[in-house]
């Protein structure tokens, strides 16, 4: 039975909004004196979470006390819970049925609510629960809750994001969808009425301008955009009555058909939604809100943190929103085996209807064991913080089939390299108990020895071995993205995109870049064997759309900076021709008795943002020997019976039949 009416005022806030909230409670029976009452934010205590208030009286801002109507104030205790804080009323008089109980948060002060008042959370929500548990035993028997609502709504508009694709070919069409945000990321339509939006883009021989309303979504799509000339574009946005600017990513227009680049991560977590129990949500946002083409989830194996119900329901969701040609969902874990032997991985499933792989099961117990249960096709492998000390791995045993692609950089730091040696986002920590460095992990030295694989990037992890590092003074760093160059936005192609290592990675901003030599793409293995002039020149050619201004673009071979092109603005295209012998420069392997060249590229932005493209690798191999041209007698033609046809076999029943 229903204990009380229970209502909020207002019914509404803005995400982010700072002011006094009632949370009004009518009890339909007399509660006596001495009930308790305990309230529940629901929150977490994050910057993006619900404000917790201070339970002091005597505190002139956001704080949370209780009144009776037209009576006393009551105090709260705060208890401290697993997942967040709640707080406890004691009634000092008792209080009869349809008399108001107001739990308030904010000040007392009503002029400076808008400054001492209490935060809202900074994500949108429909119908935002608050939980209220009353026991007039006395006996804290919270069994029972009321549940209070309130609408969480977009704050001003303060940004305009311009969502299109990385890369066109000319005169061909595609749509462009622009989201209205506040501050926060989210959706909105809170703007004065008589705004207008300035839609252009230039680089054209006319001028393309379009006045746009704002509309009640917070979102509208632009169909059929193209251009006719080659080039470097970037959509342009203006407030024509704030007079702000807003700018769409680089979109990079080329002649031939080619293929696209997609956008996404296989290895990360977000800061909103938890990806485990909250899956749906968490791909929702990674869909609509991060505009991703694709994303993994990466469910830590313990059964403590991802029990089999819930992998069965991150099973289901992946299902649910994999979709062709709008977003590509896949299922995964991270695995952590035995450490510099084994290291941390993302393990990238093909299919979602596979079994999470548990340490303390026989089969997946050790890297080897595991990968005997299934094809190369089945998963990707991905080693992931291979130059942390947490979880170190030293690329002794790299295993070709499976482990095709590395992740170079997450959150935490990147494992390219050194900082010694030169790495702008070293894995550091100021305190002793923290994660540092692991050298022998580093990725270049991998590359040197001849293992071979391609670069992503993954994003913020704040579970499992990654807890630590976000509630400590770890060293963070921008959510990183992996771009796919593949024909089709389907699991399949990214998925055999990656398998091929057709990607790269950055720290976060969509940076375009192609990179080719001798006209194959990043992640392609060659032989002078069967391509000899690659023994007097590989010619290399790329070109780069950044963000921001390009300071730099490093063309690197074995590791070492080979040529280095500068630039001013946001584009660059760039060719060389390397003329030196190939003998001259290749590093032996003796383990396979063969010598090898590698190249990759190295972007670094103004505002420091950066991007590495897959290496190539040349295998430098002595030109096969023609054979002598042996003329033989011709042989008698053996019989061959061939099958008949489907009609011939239609015919032949038919004849048998009269």
């Amino acid at each position: 039975m229903r204990r009380s009416i229970c209502y909020a005022e207002p019914a509404t806030a803005f995400a982010g909004e700072r002011r006094t909230w009632r949370f009004i409670i009518s009890p339909t029976a007399t509660l006596p004196k001495g009930t308790f009452i305990k309230f529940d934010l629901a929150s977490h205590g994050r910057s993006i979470d619900w404000e917790i208030p201070s339970t002091s009286l005597k505190a002139t801002s956001n704080s949370i006390w209780a009144e009776i109507e037209k009576g006393k104030i009551i105090p709260a205790k705060a208890l401290e819970v697993e997942g967040g804080t709640q707080f406890e009323f004691i009634l000092p008089q008792d209080v009869p049925a349809g008399k108001k109980i107001i739990i308030a948060l904010g000040t007392q002060d009503k002029k400076a609510e808008a400054k001492k008042g209490n935060l809202s959370q900074q994500t949108v929500q429909r119908r935002r629960p608050f939980y209220v548990y009353i026991d007039p035993t006395k006996k804290r028997n919270y069994s029972e809750q009321e549940i209070i609502t309130l609408d969480i709504k977009g704050n001003k508009l303060t940004n305009v994001r311009i969502l299109a694709p990385s890369l066109v070919m000319k005169n061909k069409r595609f749509d462009v969808l622009l989201r209205f945000e506040d501050q926060f990321g989210n959706l909105t339509n809170n703007a004065p009425e008589d705004t207008l939006i300035e839609f252009s883009h230039g680089n054209l021989r006319e001028t393309l301008k379009w006045k746009l309303f704002l509309p009640e979504t917070g979102f509208i799509s632009l169909p059929n955009l193209y251009f006719n000339e080659e080039g470097v574009y970037t959509l342009h946005l203006k407030n024509l009555k704030t007079k702000e600017e807003h700018t769409s990513a680089p979109i990079k227009c080329i002649a031939a058909d080619s293929k696209s680049i997609f956008w996404g991560t296989f290895h990360g977590e977000s800061e909103r939604y938890d990806s485990t129990e909250n899956v749906d949500n968490c791909l929702r946002h990674f869909r609509d809100e991060r505009s991703l083409n694709f994303f993994g989830t990466s469910a830590p194996e313990s059964s403590k943190e991802t029990s089999t119900d819930i992998w069965k329901k991150i099973a289901t969701c992946i299902d649910e929103f994999d979709e062709e040609d709008r977003f590509s969902a896949f299922l995964g874990q991270q695995w952590r085996g035995e450490p510099k032997a084994e290291g941390l991985r993302t393990i990238t499933f093909y299919k979602e209807d596979k079994p999470i792989l548990r340490l303390k099961d026989a089969r997946s117990s050790s890297l080897k064991k595991l990968y005997k249960s299934f094809a190369p096709k089945d998963l990707l492998s991905i080693p992931c913080f291979t130059m942390s000390s947490s979880t170190p791995f030293n690329f002794e045993d790299l295993n070709p089939e499976f482990e095709r692609v590395v992740e170079i950089y997450n959150s935490w730091g990147c494992s390219e390299r050194t900082a010694k040696e030169g790495n702008k986002f070293p894995i550091q920590s100021p305190a002793k108990k923290g994660v540092h460095e692991f050298p022998e992990g580093s990725l270049l030295k991998a590359l040197l020895k001849n293992r071979r694989f391609g670069f992503v990037a993954g994003g913020l992890d704040d579970r499992d071995i990654f807890a630590d590092l976000y509630d400590s003074d770890q060293k963070q760093y921008p959510p990183g993205l992996t771009a796919v160059l593949c024909d089709r936005l389907t699991r399949q192609s990214i998925f055999e995109a990656v398998y091929n290592r057709h990607c790269y990675a950055t720290t976060g901003e969509r940076i375009v870049l192609g990179f080719t030599l001798a006209g194959h793409l990043m992640g392609t293995e060659l032989s002078t064997a069967t391509k000899p002039g690659l023994h007097v020149n590989r010619h290399i050619e790329g070109y780069v759309a950044g963000t921001a201004p390009i300071v730099k673009v490093e063309l690197i071979r074995n590791g070492e900076v080979l040529e280095t092109f500068k630039s001013t603005t946001n584009s660059l295209h760039f060719e060389y021709d390397d003329m030196v012998p190939l003998t001259q420069v290749s590093i032996k392997d003796p383990s396979k008795k063969i010598q090898f060249t590698f190249y990759y590229v190295r972007v670094t932005q103004k505002d420091g943002h950066t991007a590495w493209s897959s290496p190539i690798w040349i295998d430098c191999l002595p030109k096969p020997k023609e054979a002598k041209k042996i003329v033989a007698k011709p042989a008698n033609k053996p019989k061959v019976k061939t099958l008949p046809s489907f009609e011939e076999e239609e015919e032949e029943e038919f004849e048998d039949e009269e």
